[in-house]
């Protein structure tokens, strides 16, 4: 890195895939609402790659990173130190540089809620919640989710195993429904939230029917194409409201952009400009 690029904070965001990401994006508007001067780029990163990539960005002098694809609940034992949030999730998503190292913190919980609630008017409060998939991305929103104190709160996967684990470990923040997908039958849920990878190979978890009880919303927490698979799921099942996760990556972004700079931008044009395109 030149001496020129030491006089500029530097970010970026770390996946595989990651070309598609809207994050530098987003913290370029953030940056520019405030009057603050950053860089922040993508890298791809293959998981092999990632405790050594790390150790060089933080010889190279980088302040913080975003993470996604693969790399969330992999990251959180290369990190020095874990907030409250990254250790209830298992999952990081996001880097603070140390002095010595790297701290980890989960800001998508965050990020969702504020989505749900704020943006799009979701009451969560007393309502059947489901969140479908038991990796780093839906770790990271469970902790969250109880604390807004729905009547139910259930995660499901293809097998038990997953879930049960999740469940036994966030037992001490609420009770959390194990669940497999195909046991979901004969349920109803207010809120269904699709926590897993499956849109990203055009697919969607084999689930049983009838699953939206009346008004429910389908949210993913993935945007664009691979998003769409499970919310035209969704629409076909009955679902009265459908939403991906563009919400979600720019709340969740402001959290980490609060976490680094100490202020916390506003979202709401940032959002919109992102759905204009």
């Amino acid at each position: 890195m030149s001496n020129v690029d030491r006089e500029v904070s530097r970010y970026g965001v770390l996946g595989q895939p990651v070309a598609h990401s809207k994050s530098p994006r987003i913290h370029a508007a953030f940056a520019k609402s405030l009057g603050q001067k950053l860089l922040y780029e993508a890298y791809e990163i293959a998981p092999d790659e990632l405790g050594p990539s790390l150790t060089r960005f933080h010889g190279e002098g980088w302040q913080g990173f975003n993470l996604t694809l693969p790399h969330k609940t992999a990251a959180a034992s290369l990190c020095e130190s874990r907030t409250d949030a990254a250790e209830q999730a298992g999952a990081v998503n996001t880097l603070i540089r140390t002095a010595t190292g790297w701290q980890g913190d989960n800001t998508d919980g965050a990020g969702l809620v504020r989505d749900l609630v704020a943006n799009l008017g979701v009451v969560v409060k007393g309502k059947r919640v489901l969140v479908l998939g038991a990796g780093g991305a839906a770790r990271g929103i469970l902790a969250p989710l109880l604390a807004e104190a729905p009547s139910i709160l259930a995660i499901s996967n293809r097998n038990p195993w997953k879930p049960e684990e999740i469940a036994a470990a966030m037992k001490p923040l609420g009770n959390i429904v194990p669940r497999t997908h195909l046991s979901l039958k004969g349920d109803q849920f207010d809120v269904l939230l699709n926590a897993t990878s499956a849109g990203h190979q055009g697919s969607v978890p084999r689930l049983p029917p009838g699953l939206f009880a009346p008004g429910a919303i389908a949210y993913d927490l993935n945007y664009g194409p691979a998003s769409e698979p499970f919310l035209a799921w969704a629409k076909a099942e009955g679902a009265s409201k459908l939403s991906d996760g563009l919400g979600m990556l720019v709340e969740q972004a402001a959290e980490a952009f609060q976490r680094w700079r100490g202020t916390r931008p506003e979202t709401t044009a940032v959002l919109a400009g992102l759905r204009a395109g």
